[in-house]
């Protein structure tokens, strides 16, 4: 996707070296994003589930303590806003997960996308466990927003991601790679979500640009 950048570009997907944490898509023009995980203004553990939407019985999502994404100001008084932003949360929370577990299979990471969508986040996942690469470090998750479409059943989510204290980690080597220097660390995402019959709000696409966000 393109989106939140969960898939880098064919491009980005040679630069082992250099991979940022993107997400789900990916803008050709700025592959390779990260992307974030929490919620409210103070993290929670890393590890301990954040709350969701109601609906579905959703799954129990687990990131190490070594990736500390942090979802901030993700909050909204218009409950289906809110719902958006939680199974939005919980979508990018699904994705860094099974990098760090080398699952490209989650049930997690299927539950919050669509058929398509899933394709997408799973080649993401792929650029970097199929290089022995995880990712390390904070990332911050900021300046949310959701516009809501006719209908009740479709949502476009956007918000920015925070680069300059996260990573990638091989696994093999140890060596860490954040950013090449003069790259913007912010990233610009805006993914397209679907309401599903049990009312979780799904992933089908993103669109992301580097240098994109306007604070």
């Amino acid at each position: 996707m393109a989106r939140r950048a969960f898939i880098p570009s064919a491009a980005a997907l040679t630069a082992a070296t250099a991979l940022l944490l993107t997400g789900c898509g990916g803008d050709d023009s700025a592959p390779d994003d990260i992307k974030g995980a929490d919620a409210g203004s103070k993290s929670p553990s890393a590890s301990a589930p954040a709350p969701t939407a109601p609906g579905a019985d959703r799954p129990e999502i687990t990131l190490p303590s070594s990736f500390r994404p942090t979802f901030r100001g993700w909050k909204s008084d218009d409950p289906t806003k809110q719902a958006v932003l939680d199974d939005g949360r919980e979508e990018l929370r699904s994705g860094y997960a099974a990098i760090t577990a080398n699952d490209p299979e989650s049930e997690a990471l299927a539950f919050y996308h669509t058929e398509s969508g899933l394709s997408q986040a799973q080649q993401w996942i792929r650029s970097y466990t199929d290089k022995d690469l995880t990712v390390i470090g904070d990332l911050p998750v900021l300046d949310p927003e959701v516009t809501l479409g006719t209908g009740g059943n479709n949502a476009v989510p956007t918000y920015c991601t925070d680069e300059s204290e996260a990573s990638s980690k091989d696994l093999k080597t140890g060596e860490v790679a954040g950013n090449p220097p003069g790259m913007a660390p912010e990233v610009f995402y805006s993914p397209s979500m679907t309401k599903n019959k049990q009312s979780v709000w799904q992933t089908v696409s993103a669109r992301s640009e580097r240098g994109g966000c306007q604070r």
